[in-house]
């Protein structure tokens, strides 16, 4: 797929800030940006790195600002807004194209007949990030001076300057950054570069994105040096930035390499021929990081988006066949599978790691029963019995758990119904909450964890049967809450319940989660839990009243506390989350809902297609987490999220390639 942009794009600030980009090192680190090469979020910078990985994600190298003298001329290459509005320089009117390279950002600089390539990328495993340029074409030889603006903070956070003084030492090629005596230096190199100290801040970034999201909008950054090289036509420089003392200087040999890297990504995937697929196989790998451990030091998990989360359990197991076995990565769907079960705790998966070692948190009622359906696709495809045989008495542990009860109050009730919820908490996906309210609590018996719940049960048979282990038990479980389920279904709005048993009675809220009800469970011996006209009619009235371009509304239009636009203060924000907010990776059990009720291929591709005009908005080659309920469904929330992009190439797969 060509995601390229020519100055009608690059040349309009206000689109150019709204695209950004994202490269990734597969332990946690990243770097992100807009094509404009505005700083508009705190999060934004060249090496951002994981110095606990996954976490601990920490802003090293910031920026990069490149001025070019050529022919008696003078061309910025970078653009600044300032918090007094000032934007100076205005760089971006240089920028003759943008374009990625499978993950790789390219700029093109146009200043006067010459035309200057700037790539940037990290190496796999390492916190190090390469900004190569090349003079692509040029009449005589250009100065290349480019200022490295440093920090050393929390990725969440922003830097006011006087907060300390940094230390700047020249060593072989480059130069060392140490924040204060306590920090992780890092390195700077560019081999062949004269190398002048700066020592200086830079105040007053503008973060228009923060302001936005109703947090603190300014930032200031550190001047620690400038390199300045020239460059015949042809002649290439690398800057590289790495807290690895050895990280080797050969910008050429580096992107070779992480050429090949991609070109392996997609030679397992070599059977997709749609461009806009490869391109989600590419970004499917970003998401994927090493989450080293005492139980497991090979350990794997799923971040789940970028450029603020960390993993969370129910992310990463929605994500997980999609990401991973749709990709042809088994192995790493094995070692996610592992690393997870030593995180079992009552019967609970953790919700969400913290950035730091505080225990995981275990508010979350489905983590566990994803894990289940997680496991059931590994299974499919690989036929791995010795995993299965190792997980198989953890899974009758969680079974025994839930129908015993366990934390918040989630126990097996005597309609043979999963209950969960207690004051203060919020355990479904639908879990925002800010301060002490809970915006959505759904305390009760939310449908879309019996649909799990019973797909679990039918995992516990199968399971059983391949192992040749007695069954009886969970086929009347299965059979009793098959039959408990009924009372979802309102027979005159011919559609499903959202809650049943809430404190305030049933709760007949039209929103997506009755949509697995259709898409689940798998497995196709089993009984479906709704009726094949139930089934049409929950496809149809799900397309009515939710679908959009790029996913389910979280609520129905006419319900009275739907919320169209998305943004504001956390309060703004959360409110609106999960009361209209549309989500992308639902359009995974739609697609695959409407397959089943209908069986044509080319409508259900049909939802699918607008996700291939999204890779060219938002963060270019990657799908968004959420969108504006209303039109035009303006991306919002993290702008590259994982179940996003696991449930797009899931379904798409399962529709399109027979063999998935």
């Amino acid at each position: 797929m060509t995601l390229n942009y020519g100055r009608e794009i690059c040349g309009n600030l206000s689109t150019a800030q709204s695209r950004e980009w994202l490269i990734t090192n597969g332990i946690g680190g990243y770097g992100c940006g807009t094509i404009s090469g505005v700083i508009t979020r705190c999060y934004h910078g060249l090496l951002i790195a994981a110095l606990n990985p996954p976490l601990k994600r920490t802003l090293l190298l910031s920026k990069l600002d490149e001025t070019i003298q050529y022919d008696y001329q003078t061309y910025s290459c970078f653009t600044n807004r300032w918090f007094d509005g000032t934007i100076s320089p205005q760089g971006y009117l240089n920028i003759e194209s943008f374009r990625l390279e499978g993950t790789i950002p390219v700029w093109t600089f146009a200043c006067g007949d010459a035309l200057i390539e700037k790539r940037i990328w990290m190496q796999q495993g390492e916190n190090t990030t390469y900004t190569r340029y090349t003079f692509k074409r040029g009449s005589k030889s250009l100065q290349l001076s480019i200022k490295a603006l440093v920090n050393y903070r929390d990725h969440h956070g922003t830097t006011q300057s006087g907060q300390w003084k940094m230390l700047v030492e020249e060593v072989p090629k480059g130069l060392c950054v140490s924040a204060y005596p306590e920090a992780t230096p890092f390195y700077l190199w560019a081999q062949g570069a004269e190398v002048t100290l700066n020592y200086h801040w830079h105040l007053g970034y503008d973060l228009a994105m923060e302001r936005y999201r109703g947090l603190w909008d300014r930032d200031d950054h550190y001047n620690a040096a400038t390199f300045n090289k020239t460059l015949q036509p042809g002649d290439s420089l690398t800057i590289v930035a790495s807290t690895n003392p050895q990280s080797y200087l050969d910008g050429k040999q580096a992107l070779q390499e992480r050429y090949e890297y991609e070109d392996g990504l997609l030679k397992r995937c070599s059977h997709f021929s749609v461009p806009w697929i490869q391109q989600l196989v590419l970004a499917a790998d970003q998401f994927i990081v090493d989450r080293p451990s005492t139980h497991n030091p090979d350990g794997k998990t799923i971040i789940a988006g970028y450029p603020w989360f960390a993993d969370w359990g129910r992310d990463t197991m929605i994500a997980l066949p999609g990401l991973t076995l749709t990709t042809n990565r088994p192995d790493i769907a094995h070692d996610i599978l592992s690393t997870f079960s030593k995180y079992l705790d009552g019967g609970m998966l953790p919700n969400v790691f913290p950035d730091d070692d505080r225990t995981p948190q275990y508010n979350t009622v489905d983590a566990i029963l994803w894990y289940f359906e997680a496991i059931r696709t590994y299974y499919s495809l690989t036929k791995d019995i010795t995993l299965l045989k190792y997980l198989y008495p953890l899974l009758q542990e969680v079974i025994d758990s839930y129908r015993q009860g366990t934390r918040y109050n989630i126990h097996l009730d005597s309609d043979h119904l999963i209950y969960a919820g207690q004051e203060g908490t919020q355990l479904t996906w639908m879990d925002a909450k800010v301060g002490d309210w809970v915006v959505t609590p759904r305390h009760g018996k939310p449908i879309e964890v019996n649909v799990l719940w019973y797909n679990a049960l039918t995992i516990m048979i199968e399971i059983g049967d391949i192992l040749g282990q007695a069954t009886g038990e969970y086929k009347t479980m299965a059979r009793d809450t098959h039959a408990g389920f009924q009372r979802y279904w309102h027979p005159s709005l011919k559609y499903c319940h959202d809650v049943l048993d809430s404190p305030n009675g049933h709760d007949k809220s039209m929103r997506p989660n009755q949509i697995f009800a259709v898409s689940l469970p798998q497995n196709k011996t089993t009984q479906p839990l709704l009726k094949p006209e139930q089934q049409k009619s929950v496809v149809d009235t799900v397309a009515k009243m939710l679908i959009t371009s790029h996913g389910l509304r979280s609520l129905c239009t006419t319900h009275h506390q739907y919320r169209g636009r998305y943004g504001g203060d956390q309060v703004s924000r959360d409110g609106s989350y999960h009361q209209g907010t549309v989500w992308a990776w639902l359009i995974g059990p739609f697609v695959e809902a409407h397959w089943r009720v209908y069986g044509d291929r080319t409508l259900a591709n049909s939802f699918l297609e607008p996700m291939a005009n999204h890779l060219n908005d938002g963060c270019v080659g990657s799908i968004s987490e959420i969108f504006d309920g209303d039109a035009p469904m303006i991306p919002r929330g993290c702008f590259a999220q994982a179940w996003s992009v696991g449930e797009v190439l899931r379904v798409w797969a399962k529709i399109n390639e027979p063999s998935y």
